[in-house]
């Protein structure tokens, strides 16, 4: 519609500015949306739904929001763009209306082992700020408060230029930092299993380093033979003690090998370079599994976890140093800082105080300032990054949030609710994609995408009203009202997994039976301890399954097929049947279409411009050389198997010429998880969020174990859906296996055989169990949780 036709529909007291109340989007076809064209208006809160895989994030982040990043980022000079991460503009017709949009995801925050809650937003910078003024004795400036700034001193001539003559002149500088010297700032130091490292009966040369990526065949080899600082066909344990001492712990030094220039480093400083600096979340599985064989992590003695020096923590504002005010359960500092009233910092403290009350305001008043950034949850990293926005001056701007109710306790919700509610009301036009009802119902505008999921859906099904939605024909307009009935009979346990003591973080020595045999809910409000009790007390036993909510790792490379490990069986029975090399099958090895190295498309560079993406000409995006492509299996080649959905793959590995058990199992658990729509070939980077926790799932149903723990699995789901992983949940029950849920879902509480409630509070006000039983005895109960479940049963 252009500007000209909407003016003319104008009434004439209305300012022509005043007219541009919507956002419209016209022919979006970003992932598996089909021409997708609606108008959202602005001001509003407009929720998203449909089942998960609909299109709802490929809309709302992936067009909407893409493009009005990306449209910012073309305000900044090419030179400032050059920096910038290149953005490609969404596949859609006409965008018009947008606004500056901030996103608010449940991406994991930086995995980096020196972030945390504090230093992730302004509070931290601020409390230096305000131990550095009002703090006795006086130590320095902010940062000999910081845990990321070392103390250093240092003198030596520096050669000048003066009234056009050289002088030399000397120069002396000192930096006083917070970091504590023993541990660098961690909280913790790491002492090394030497026999986990090498095998002291080897040689160099005989492979005794047992250190991952540590092969003597390529420049590892190298630079330890041209060192010269040992002799590599010598065993290690007759080396003297300066040539173990080379190996293990010499600092950087430059040596000269074959004529290049290299840099010689100690086993173990490199290994606290490159593997101890990520977090351990962040590391790939063997190097995880090498660390957790090889290192202990203990608490440093000398700061006891601060990360901060002797000098930090010796300052103190009316007897708290700054340890312990990051120590502090947030909403107790908040009432410190609340206390302080010297005039001197007078806008220092009502900024702090707003940041502090804003923790306590969306429900992490729980938390800690020095809880490492990387141990928080999805929901509690997403509502963390909304803390500063909740005190932001800015109105017509566009908040995009993807789930803010994952992680929450149905109390919780009431909160988050208000304060999305508020957030609207400063001016801003608020889009969130969301499943649950009690979000559903503040909305002012609906859209319901779908029908189905992948190629199903990507079609607007309802816009309007939430009691137009609630009388529509759609799945979610269906489900909407759907509550869910206590069991009739509830499984007896067949055994219990002791807890005895538990102490981890709040939990106040909590003794607890955790059923076998059934299916038990572990439920409270956000903070209460669930995590602490179930990971901390019974995850790593053995035979226990975890299934938790980190993100799936995986490139544009990576696939269903790949994750799951079903392309293995594939391959092999592909190079069986036509008596090739597996490798062949691979579009990331030795089958890979050689001009667009597998990946099925060619992109091209265009610096500050966004990259463009063209299918390729060669093998027409099948992504294998075209002799490969000649092997059959069961009447296929393996780009055609790729191609079929995890439902058409299922029938046909079942039985007949393609029979290949193996793979039939994994495409059975895909389909379990109602994945049964899913392309096996297609990009993980293409599924939702929803998708990529239920294909971890399936992933890890493969794996042995008497003992599943799964956390939070309605995240992302749909109503519908939820049926459906309580259908799987039984079906694990009555093979024999005890599963054991951390949820908040009412419907998976309603569906349990036992219920262990945690609370009553959050924080240090949490930490008990405040109920075991049957579902049915909970709703009788009076505690926070069996109101809102008796609630939800009516």
């Amino acid at each position: 519609m252009s500007t000209a036709t909407r003016t003319t529909n104008t009434s004439p007291d209305v300012h022509i500015a005043d007219s541009h109340d919507l956002i419209r989007v016209h022919g979006a076809r970003e992932n598996n949306l089909k021409d997708v064209s609606l108008e959202i208006p602005k001001r509003r809160l407009t929720l998203f739904t449909g089942i998960s895989g609909s299109g709802k994030s490929s809309l709302v982040f992936s067009t909407i929001a893409a493009e009005s990043q990306r449209m910012i980022n073309e305000t900044y000079s090419t030179f400032v763009q050059g920096f910038m991460p290149t953005l490609a503009r969404p596949d859609v017709d006409v965008l018009e209306g947008l606004t500056t949009a901030i996103i608010v995801d449940q991406e994991r925050m930086g995995a980096d082992p020196r972030s945390t809650v504090g230093t992730a937003t302004d509070a931290n910078a601020m409390l230096r700020i305000l131990f550095s003024r009002l703090g006795e004795p006086h130590i320095g400036s902010p940062q000999a408060f910081s845990f990321n700034v070392a103390s250093v001193s240092g003198a030596g001539a520096v050669t000048l230029e003066k009234g056009g003559r050289t002088v030399k002149e000397r120069r002396s500088f000192s930096i006083t930092g917070g970091m504590c010297p023993r541990c660098e700032g961690r909280g913790s130091v790491t002492d090394f299993d030497l026999t986990a490292l090498y095998d002291d009966s080897k040689s160099l040369n005989e492979g005794a380093l047992t250190i991952p990526g540590y092969s003597m065949d390529g420049w590892y080899g190298r630079i330890f033979s041209g060192s010269g600082f040992f002799d590599m066909d010598r065993p290690i344990r007759k080396f003297t003690k300066r040539q173990l001492d080379d190996l293990l712990y010499k600092e950087p030094t430059k040596i000269k090998v074959e004529g290049i220039n290299l840099t010689y480093e100690g086993v173990i400083p490199k290994i606290q370079k490159s593997m101890l600096a990520k977090d351990r979340e962040a590391m790939q599985p063997h190097i995880r599994a090498f660390v957790d064989r090889a290192i202990t992590f203990t608490t440093c003695p000398e700061c006891d976890g601060t990360r901060l020096s002797e000098g930090a923590r010796s300052s103190k504002v009316k007897g708290i140093s700054i340890a312990d005010a990051c120590a502090m359960q947030i909403s107790d500092l908040a009432d410190w800082v609340g206390e302080l009233t010297d005039p001197s910092v007078g806008p220092l403290l009502e900024s702090l105080r707003g940041t502090l009350d804003s923790f306590v305001e969306i429900g992490l008043g729980y938390l800690s300032l020095d809880r490492p950034s990387g141990t928080l949850s999805g929901g509690e990293a997403q509502r963390t990054k909304m803390i500063r926005h909740l005190g932001s001056s800015l109105t017509d701007v566009t908040y995009v949030f993807d789930e803010p109710s994952a992680g929450l306790h149905p109390h919780d919700i009431e909160r988050m609710n208000a304060l999305l509610r508020r957030l609207r009301d400063k001016g801003n036009t608020v889009l969130v994609v969301e499943h649950k009802p009690e979000m559903i119902a503040i909305a002012d505008h609906v859209v319901d995408l779908g029908p189905g999921a992948g190629a199903d859906g990507g079609s607007v099904c309802f816009e309007g009203t939430v009691d137009g939605l609630r009388d529509s024909a759609t799945v979610t307009g269906r489900h909407l009202g759907d509550r869910a009935r206590l069991k009739d009979s509830v499984r007896d346990a067949t055994g219990a997994l002791e807890v005895r003591g538990a102490d981890m973080h709040n939990l106040r020595d909590v003794d607890v039976d955790v059923p076998l045999g059934v299916l038990t809910v572990v439920t409270g409000v956000a903070g209460s301890g669930k995590s602490s009790l179930i990971h901390g007390s019974l995850a790593g036993g053995d035979g226990v399954v975890v299934i938790d909510q980190t993100a799936i790792r995986g490139s544009r490379r990576s696939n269903p097929a790949t994750y799951t490990g079903l392309l293995d069986p594939i391959r092999k029975a592909f190079a069986k049947a036509n008596g090739v090399k597996p490798a062949l099958f691979s579009a990331n090895s030795e089958g890979a279409c050689p001009n667009c190295k597998g990946a099925g498309v060619v992109y091209s560079d265009l610096a500050i411009m966004a990259g463009v993406a063209t299918v390729c000409e060669v093998c027409d995006g099948k992504r294998f050389q075209a002799d490969v492509l000649d092997y059959t299996f069961g009447g296929r080649d393996i780009s055609e198997v790729l191609g079929m959905s995890v439902a058409g793959a299922e029938r046909f590995f079942a039985d007949g010429d393609a029979k290949i058990p193996a793979a039939h199992k994994i495409l059975l658990r895909l389909r379990d998880v109602g994945l049964g729509y899913l392309t096996i070939g297609q990009p993980l980077t293409t599924l939702s969020g929803g998708e990529r926790q239920r294909l971890k799932l399936a992933a890890q149903m493969g794996e042995k174990g008497e003992v599943y723990i799964l956390d939070e699995p309605t995240t992302g789901l749909h109503l519908a859906d939820v049926d459906q992983l309580l259908e799987l949940l039984d079906r694990l029950v009555d093979s024999g296996k005890s599963v054991i849920v951390i949820e908040h879902h009412q419907a998976v509480m309603a569906h349990a055989d036992w219920i262990i409630d945690l609370g009553p509070g959050a924080g240090h006000d949490g930490g008990t169990i405040v109920f075991e039983g049957t579902p049915t005895d909970l709703v009788a109960a009076e505690t926070l949780t069996g109101k809102h479940l008796s609630a939800y049963v009516g």
